[in-house]
Parts: structure tokens; C-alpha cells; sequence
């Protein structure tokens, strides 16, 4: 009886260890089959893309007292992007965002943004660029150059952008992702609102970073009826 007892303690104890052990092998060998291959992005045809407001971020960053970053983005706005295929430096871009659609994720925050102490969004509803002119930069970069208007502002700024290959999605569209960045001092379009610190710095900081993350398609062609 002893021995029949000590054998199926070993015979439990070992289908204990090798539980664990056939579930690592079992989730690696499903890890493999479901890796992604690599991305294969499409050439992006010439034409014109709209953005597309559901996968794409107009954000923005502000430091506050010099020891943090609030970040915000605009939730309404709209634009388009003429690409030339044969040569993307004669390409285009255009949005306008509505200022009232601010959102840093605090509402009494938000509503103090959107007066005339920063954007005053009843005088100045728009925030727009339109480019002027797209450049080459090293082997996969671009700078973008366009006029910004802000608060009735307008100034050439421009954005270091790179793009993503084209995909076709479920629905027979076209898509490519543009990723830019750049940064703008707020005082140059009349937003002074803020103080300088005793230590140095000020409560609101002056420069602003701009994040641009574009997910623009093109319209397949209608289903045939």
C-alpha cells in the first residue's frame, strides 16, 4: 500500500510540473502562429485624401510650473492632402480645427482656454494651416512649410513630417498615416496670458509642441449596383 501511495504521489507531482511546462510550450508555439508578418505597405496613389477624424490626433503639450507637461488635443476638425505620386514635394495639405472642441481632459480647464485670456474661441472659432511648400529630408523625412493662423495670427511654421506606406482597408479605401511634430511659441500669436516664477520659468510655458498623427484615405471605387 505504501509503495502503490508514494508511486501516485510521483505520478501527481509530476503531472503538476508538467502542466505549467505544456502550457508554456503550447502558448509559444501559438505565439508563433499568430506573430504578425511583416507590414507590406502599398505605393500611395496620386490623388486627393481626406483625414479622417476617427484615427487621427491634432494634439498639443505645454509645460506647466516647469516641472510637468498638460497635453490637450482638438476633437472637431477636417482637411484634406492632394498627393502627387511622382513627386510628393508637389503635394499639399490643408485642416482647420475648431477651437471650441479643445479638450485637456479638465472641463474648468477647457473652459478657461477657450476665452480671451488664451484662444477666445467666440472671436477667433478656427485654427488653420494650408502649406506652401514640402521638401525632401534625408532619406525618409520631409519638412512641411505652410501659413498657421491662430487668434487672426498668421505665420510660416513648418513640420518635420514622415509617411506611412499606403494600406487598402475593409472597405476598399486607400489609407497612409503622416506622422509631424513641431513646435510653436504661443506669445507670437497673442496668447500671454501666464507669469514668470521666482525660480525662473513661468507658470504657463511659452513654447508649445504640436503632434500631428494623419490617418487619410481616399474613397475605393463605388460598389457596382
Amino acid at each position: 500500500m505504501k509503495k502503490f501511495s508514494s508511486a501516485f504521489l510521483g505520478l501527481a507531482l509530476a503531472a503538476l510540473v508538467a502542466i505549467p511546462l505544456s502550457g508554456i510550450w503550447s502558448s509559444s508555439a501559438a505565439d508563433t502562429k499568430t506573430q504578425a508578418a511583416k507590414v507590406s505597405y502599398l505605393p500611395i496613389p496620386a490623388g486627393d485624401y481626406s483625414i479622417d477624424p476617427m484615427h487621427t490626433t491634432i494634439g498639443f503639450a505645454i509645460r506647466h510650473l516647469e516641472i510637468n507637461w498638460v497635453n490637450g488635443l482638438f476633437h472637431e476638425f477636417k482637411g484634406t492632402v492632394k498627393y502627387d505620386a511622382a513627386d510628393v514635394t508637389r503635394s499639399t495639405v490643408e485642416f482647420t480645427a475648431k477651437i471650441e472642441s479643445i479638450d485637456t481632459g479638465v472641463t474648468p480647464r477647457n473652459n478657461h482656454l477657450k476665452t480671451a485670456d488664451f484662444f477666445d474661441a467666440a472671436k477667433f472659432p478656427d485654427m488653420t494651416f494650408k502649406s506652401t511648400k514640402v521638401e525632401r529630408k534625408g532619406k525618409d523625412g520631409y519638412l512641411l512649410t505652410g501659413d498657421f493662423t491662430l487668434k487672426g495670427v498668421t505665420k510660416s511654421i513648418s513640420f518635420p513630417f514622415a509617411i506611412t506606406g499606403a494600406v487598402k482597408d475593409p472597405w476598399g479605401n486607400t489609407r497612409f498615416g503622416i506622422d509631424a511634430h513641431t513646435k510653436i511659441n504661443r506669445r507670437d500669436y497673442g496668447i500671454n496670458y501666464g507669469n514668470a516664477l521666482a525660480i525662473g520659468g513661468f507658470d504657463v510655458g511659452n513654447e508649445v509642441t504640436i503632434n500631428l498623427q494623419l490617418e487619410v484615405l481616399q474613397p475605393g471605387p463605388a460598389p457596382a449596383k
